[in-house]
């Protein structure tokens, strides 16, 4: 049962310390939705988004007023486009044209994002899945809600270092097209290895051909909940840390747990899973580096930072998991620089750099997120970051991703502004030296001796 207590308590959690449902996600497959036609797919898809979500929106901000729980996003992720489009896109105009569609229906629909504009290509390429990555650019450029991922490897499958290499120069073209607005083309695109496909998280997100024709999923974080509760345990023991994150995480899963459970039912759509995922904001008291600091560091970036991100990563975990028996997607702590005040002040005051986090996402949930580097950065080297990324996804067994944004016109110590959850964001320095005879190598690495487990 619960008790007044533990209504008060999530009451000041949502009041005073920035708890929220980050998105409810609706997943529909539009593999009913292929055709020879480009304008008949787009119909199809058209007409299957209008009426499995119409009423998705109503429904999380009736949700949001009934019970007081801020509901900041209502998003769709959909089948990977590279597969709804292979019969029907010939040019890369015709998979924009699908795009386009998707745009204009999710503006009709009022969410505020749609992901699954992707190809997951963790082996070899179709002539599709080209297409689709080749007409990335554009598609980004002409539309305001589209998301777009490729997934190009896999612990299981190696690494297409083809696609690799394929997407550092999508990224260059992505920035160039949208430079008038600080390259956020990019900050929409996301290269993933070990792409999970229940994630209602954007940009990465898509629905999974495992999945059903549609379902909920629920992405809940509070960075600032996990923070006030550290705060009343300072300098306790590593025992008496854990079991406060773990306690803590258990009370955000329950927030989503019943979230997603009245969305599902008032929907009529099956619940997925909950993504308990600390994901900050910029505003301030939302960050997951202020729970680094208030662990005990100086600024994210100092010596420990891997342990404290590591330790809070599998508490973060544990407490979701004994929350809900449905907990998947990227759960755990995000630490994407632009949307995290506490990363940004750590960047500028020199303690992290990009090979600080990438040795940060060897044990956090996703990879190097939404950073800014500069424009004239050469393709050969934003695919050199995106192999190692991958590395150490395939090798570890987990989701890495590369979200970078060569901001054209931008050097070091610049600094960009993308607006809303996306935030702004320094200018951070690359390793200048030359990667590109690696990355023109053809063929994919192969997967690790681990893999083969069957």
């Amino acid at each position: 049962m619960i008790n007044i207590a533990e209504v008060l308590e999530t009451n000041k959690m949502i009041r005073d310390e920035n708890l929220d449902v980050r998105t409810i996600t609706m997943g529909i497959s539009l593999l009913d939705c292929a055709s020879t036609s480009v304008d008949e797919t787009c119909k199809k898809i058209r007409e299957k988004m209008l009426r499995l979500a119409s009423n998705l929106v109503k429904t999380g901000d009736d949700i949001s007023n009934e019970f007081g729980i801020p509901i900041v996003n209502k998003r769709i992720s959909i089948t990977p486009i590279s597969l709804v489009g292979a019969s029907s896109c010939k040019t890369v105009d015709d998979y924009v044209k699908i795009a386009c569609t998707l745009d204009e229906t999710a503006k009709d629909l009022g969410v505020n994002f749609l992901g699954g504009y992707s190809a997951t290509v963790a082996k070899n390429m179709t002539p599709s899945d080209e297409l689709l990555i080749r007409s990335i650019p554009k598609a980004l450029s002409l539309t305001e809600r589209i998301c777009a991922s490729v997934n190009v490897g896999s612990t299981k499958t190696g690494i297409n270092m083809d696609a690799v290499r394929l997407m550092g120069e999508i990224i260059k073209e992505a920035a160039e097209l949208t430079k008038d607005r600080d390259s956020i083309g990019c900050a929409k695109l996301v290269v993933l290895c070990n792409a999970p496909d229940d994630n209602p998280f954007m940009a990465g997100a898509f629905h999974g051909v495992t999945e059903g024709d549609a379902v909920i999923n629920v992405g809940v974080s509070g960075p600032g909940v996990v923070k006030c509760a550290l705060e009343q345990v300072r300098g306790e023991s590593f025992e008496v840390l854990c079991e406060t994150i773990k306690r803590t995480a258990f009370k955000i899963t329950r927030v989503g747990q019943l979230v997603a459970q009245e969305a599902s039912r008032r929907l009529n759509i099956p619940f997925g899973i909950i993504d308990l995922s600390l994901a900050p904001t910029p505003a301030i008291g939302d960050s997951v580096a202020d729970i680094l600091k208030e662990i005990g560091l100086e600024h994210p970036g100092a010596p420990g930072t891997t342990a404290a991100l590591a330790l809070l990563n599998d508490q973060v975990k544990k407490g979701g998991v004994m929350a809900s028996s449905y907990v998947g997607g990227l759960s755990g702590a995000f630490i994407p620089v632009s949307e995290d005040q506490g990363m940004i002040d750590a960047v500028e005051a020199g303690a992290l750099t990009i090979e600080k986090l990438e040795a940060m996402t060897c044990v956090c949930s996703v990879g190097l997120d939404m950073i800014a580097i500069p424009g004239n950065t050469p393709a050969s080297t934003i695919s050199g970051i995106i192999a190692d990324e991958s590395a150490i996804g395939m090798i570890n067994q987990k989701t890495t991703a590369v979200r970078i944004i060569p901001v054209v016109g931008m050097d070091v110590g610049d600094s960009i502004e993308l607006g809303g959850l996306l935030g702004h964001a320094p200018v951070m320095n690359v390793n200048r030296f030359d990667c590109s005879k690696f990355i023109s190598r053809k063929g994919r690495i192969p997967a690790p001796i681990h893999s083969f487990k069957n």
